[in-house]
């Protein structure tokens, strides 16, 4: 598919500032490896040295970059987002397809929409409700009970226990399983007791769940993800957790049991967050952050070493065993010299 400039300009909410409106637009690239009939994009200053030389019919950008653009130049606020929405245009998404391929399993008291698509292998368990325009790629699996939101989208083996509720235009990545049982235990006399996990998983519209993403069902209340979340691949989220509307999560985040995340958030890869704590609404926390307590106020939190030399390393960390030792010196001092100006008083 391609637009002109001037037509892909009115649909991004951007301003064509210089470039022959009707030059056509068939593709997207970056900077250093677009050609003509491209757009590219600048968003990251840390790719500002590729602008100069890129062979892009046109860049989106914005204001302050456009004097140092060669080729037609699209003005926006939000360039990644521009983008975005360019790319959508123009690289459209796959055909949506209906029917139910030959090798599905449906149990006879399933329901399912005559205009969704059932794929290869999927199996759906009894009582499930398949909406109109659901897409479930091979292998699916939907179990008892589970309604799918209208227009959502299941990749390959994608597994939804039972009676979990998708929302609407939901995308959810291969290999991520909702609705499996919580890490619920309980502790006799040594042994294990596993907890019935009696609550299940709620997922609002336009959510989207990352490849290999465990969501856990409630053990008693649902699990819950409002509206517009986004999950990246590989996040544990555990039972009970509560993610408010539009946070995002990066890969390989682990979110203990009843926890709850407010709406607007950003939580960066490979942070932890504790179980039972509560995080206020448009909270940043930065990757591999450790949070062990709630956090009650909007703002960028952190914790961690950030990566070094080896040499460096070593020294910090010797330094830190050390800091012990120097505390109780420091407040030896103190108490000596409390004890001084005391004497010196008296």
């Amino acid at each position: 598919m391609s637009l002109t400039l001037g037509e892909l300009a009115g649909q991004i909410r951007g301003e064509l500032q210089q470039g022959d409106p009707d030059c056509r637009i068939a593709a997207v690239a970056t900077l250093q490896h677009a050609h003509a009939g491209d757009i590219s994009f600048l968003a990251n200053p840390g790719y500002r040295k590729y602008l100069q030389a890129t062979q892009a019919s046109a860049v989106i950008l914005r204001q302050e970059d456009a004097a140092d653009c060669p080729v037609a130049v699209i003005v926006s606020s939000n360039p990644y987002a521009s983008y975005a929405r360019a790319a959508a245009l123009i690289a459209p998404a796959a055909r949506v397809s209906s029917g139910v391929h030959a090798t599905a399993a449906l149990d006879a008291g399933c329901e399912v929409d005559e205009s969704a698509w059932i794929g290869p292998h999927c199996i759906i368990e009894a009582g499930a409700v398949i909406h109109a325009g659901v897409q479930l790629a091979g292998g699916c699996f939907i179990g008892a009970g589970s309604v799918i939101g209208a227009d959502s989208k299941l990749s390959a083996n994608v597994v939804v226990c039972h009676d979990v509720t998708i929302g609407e235009r939901v995308n959810i990545l291969p290999g991520a399983v909702i609705g499996s049982d919580g890490f619920g235990l309980a502790n006799e006399d040594g042994r294990w007791l596993n907890v019935p996990q009696l609550g299940s998983v709620r997922v609002g519209d336009d959510a989207e769940i990352g490849a290999n993403t465990t969501i856990d069902r409630g053990a008693l209340d649902d699990t819950v993800l409002e509206e517009g979340v986004r999950l990246d691949n590989q996040i544990q989220v555990a039972h009970n957790v509560h993610i408010g509307a539009h946070t995002a999560i990066a890969g390989c985040v682990g979110i203990s049991g009843s926890a709850r995340i407010g709406k607007y958030c950003m939580i960066g890869g490979g942070a932890g967050i504790a179980g039972h704590l509560e995080i206020a609404d448009r909270v940043i926390i930065t990757g591999m952050t450790m949070v062990t307590k709630s956090i009650s106020k909007p703002g960028v939190y952190s914790s961690g070493v950030p990566a070094q030399e080896n040499v460096a390393w070593n020294k910090t960390y010797a330094r830190m065993r050390q800091l012990d030792k120097l505390a109780r010196k420091v407040h030896a001092l103190e108490r000596s010299l409390a004890a001084a100006t005391k004497h010196g008083d008296d």
